[in-house]
């Protein structure tokens, strides 16, 4: 049965979306057969993946609001292993349309459980708030990655999400872990960024992954060519580092399983 993973934080710009399907790119390529949902009603996910959404026969949209099965949902992308369901502006709507519902926070759950089967890991890119179809991905998933940007305000917020992720186990999702704080966009000539490092490390011990996301112009430039670093420049420190992620995370989940 595969994993779901939510990669959450409600401070935008962090490295979220970036995360989702370069990780996902990387565990693909490792071998892993992965799905990567976008939450997230920018649809960055879609677009950076060279997904056309108005392609789809449905997206994430149809499938919580709806009812639409999520395999019918499901399209290939330009990376073997690598499927994706796609996002549309109009999952802002979905906020409002869900909120009425009875057992509104479990919309997801339900749409992704026929898919638990088919897939080593289910990746859920989610919006850079704590509304209603974030809370759904958080009951969704079996863990939860949490970017920090190595910036100023970076742990600023992080308390706030933590106590969702508290509430969420209390009374909607008792298994839900923490697979792990992830430091991007870090620049090892700044002395801040290591203080932050290791402020994570002395608050969060062996949650932080061992693997930083370094600044990196490819990691940016990728996403407007449709294309994951991986594809676009595979030699840069920035597809170097999410392979690095790939493994450890792997690694881990082998360790826990055992």
């Amino acid at each position: 049965m595969g994993k779901i993973i939510a990669i959450a934080n409600q401070k935008g710009g962090v490295g979220k979306t970036t995360t989702a399907f370069n990780l996902g790119s990387c565990l693909a390529a490792d071998g892993k057969k992965v799905l990567l949902v976008d939450a997230d009603p920018q649809a960055n996910a879609t677009s950076g993946m060279g997904v056309n959404s108005e392609e789809a026969p449905a997206s994430i949209y149809e499938c919580l609001v709806d009812g639409t099965e999520a395999e019918k949902a499901v399209m290939p992308t330009c990376i073997d292993g690598l499927s994706i369901i796609c996002s549309r502006i109009d999952l802002v709507g979905a906020e409002v349309e869900l909120m009425n519902r009875r057992d509104r926070e479990k919309g997801l759950s339900k749409v992704l459980e026929p898919l638990k089967d088919s897939y080593d890991y289910i990746l859920i890119d989610c919006s850079p708030s704590l509304g209603i179809i974030t809370v759904n991905a958080l009951t969704a998933a079996d863990s939860v990655i949490i970017p920090v940007q190595a910036e100023y305000f970076a742990l600023e917020g992080i308390s706030q999400l933590l106590n969702t992720i508290r509430i969420i186990k209390s009374r909607l999702r008792p298994a839900l872990e923490i697979e792990g704080f992830l430091l991007t966009m870090y620049d090892a000539r700044l002395r801040l960024a290591n203080q932050i490092f290791e402020e994570l490390k002395g608050h969060f011990g062996d949650m932080v992954f061992s693997t930083v996301i370094p600044r990196n112009i490819k990691l940016s430039e990728s996403p407007s060519h449709g294309m994951p670093v991986i594809l676009y420049d595979p030699e840069s420190r920035g597809a170097i580092a999410y392979g690095q992620l790939s493994r450890e995370l792997i690694s881990r989940n082998r360790r826990k399983k055992n």
